[in-house]
């Protein structure tokens, strides 16, 4: 089961906390959960705990830039970007704008999305989300034109205003 799902497990946590190094830690926690447990369907099991795990890893980074808010009395002021950073930079814009998009979604629109870019089937979509096998497909799709929308309106706010 490790092999066949660690990858897929992998990308769904990387899309939810947006840190590949925290993704691969948290996959690892997940696995190492499923060693005291028989779940029915382990790979639905699988997503569940890493669901709540990345939930509960946002929420400590809530709380860490809060304090760290508070412990802060200036920003800090970062140095002009090198010219060869432009690259990099347009890279980690669109990056931000992809993130930025899918927060604009709704929870079951952001989850089905995830869920179906981590490989899970239409069945195993319905399951996860408490929806008719019938109308995954349609709330698929209605998510992907949220999100287009959404990430259009992210890039428009930016490069309208040159």
């Amino acid at each position: 089961m490790y092999l066949a799902t660690y990858a897929d497990l992998v990308r769904f946590l990387y899309r939810k906390v947006w840190d590949a190094d925290q993704a691969q830690d948290l996959a690892q926690e997940t696995f190492v959960r499923a060693l005291d447990h028989a779940p029915e369907n382990p790979r639905a099991w699988l997503f569940t705990v890493a669901r709540n795990l990345a939930r509960d890893a946002a929420r400590t980074v809530l709380r860490r830039r809060k304090h760290l808010a508070l412990l802060k009395s200036e920003a800090d002021v970062d140095p002009p970007a090198a010219p060869d950073a432009l690259v990099t930079a347009e890279t980690a814009e669109r990056a931000s704008a992809v993130r930025r998009a899918l927060e604009q979604l709704g929870e079951r629109d952001r989850e089905a999305l995830l869920l179906w870019d981590a490989g899970f089937n239409y069945e195993e979509i319905a399951a996860q989300l408490d929806l008719a096998l019938g109308s995954v497909g349609t709330t698929l799709a209605r998510a992907r034109r949220r999100l287009v929308e959404a990430y259009e309106r992210e890039e428009g706010g930016h490069v309208a205003s040159g």
